[in-house]
């Protein structure tokens, strides 16, 4: 018996494209980069189409090369969020760099966006190779080496952040008044670049 195998499709939500002029396109709102209604628009076609996932690419550096309309646009998960809340079904998935945000700050965005999905969420995982990013953050860019090893601490950190909770941690028992803390654990990790000791605050995924 032959198994039937199939590709999973995806859009990607890119404001008005990718070619440098496609924002004066007249099917395009000129401002389509920060435009929810737009993207929620698309987002709900690739639904009806039957697509997978929708992403949201990002960078944290411009220059001089950069396309015009995405110099100003959506921060991922904000615009991510929204989408959850207009649509049933379809994944939503977008880019953080391990490289510039924090394990803490990224387990938490990530599984509040799930939770308000119904578990749709998806993480592209980069580590940021320009090097002119540094500048906004008032850092020194790590070499490659570096970058991959601190990703592969990261990944670990935001992993060990969501099973820290039991599913049944949180008690919502008003006659109770409270969690339990003996179904939380701390999750603690040293390496070259980091030391971390953290309680997490917010739920693991829907997932």
């Amino acid at each position: 018996m032959t198994t039937r195998r199939s590709i999973p499709f995806g859009v990607m939500l890119q404001g008005a494209g990718s070619h440098m002029n496609a924002w004066r396109h007249p099917s395009n709102p000129p401002d389509a980069s920060i435009n929810l209604d737009f993207a929620i628009s698309i987002a709900r076609k690739a639904e009806a189409a039957g697509m997978a996932f929708a992403f949201v690419a990002d960078g944290l550096y411009i220059s001089e090369k950069s396309i015009p309309h995405f110099l100003n646009r959506f921060e991922p998960q904000t615009v991510l969020s929204a989408i959850a809340v207009a649509t049933k079904k379809i994944g939503l998935a977008g880019t953080i760099s391990t490289s510039y945000s924090e394990p803490f700050t990224v387990a938490r965005q990530l599984a509040s966006l799930d939770t308000i999905s119904g578990g749709r969420a998806g993480w592209n995982v980069v580590t940021t190779p320009l090097e002119g990013t540094a500048k906004n953050f008032g850092k020194t860019h790590p070499d490659h080496e570096l970058r991959y090893e601190i990703a592969d601490e990261y990944l670990d950190v935001v992993q060990g952040l969501w099973d820290s909770w039991d599913d049944d941690a949180f008690v919502r028992d008003r006659a109770f008044n409270g969690y339990t803390y003996t179904l939380i654990q701390r999750v603690a990790r040293t390496s070259k670049s980091s030391r971390r000791s953290v309680d997490y605050i917010c739920t693991s995924l829907a997932t």
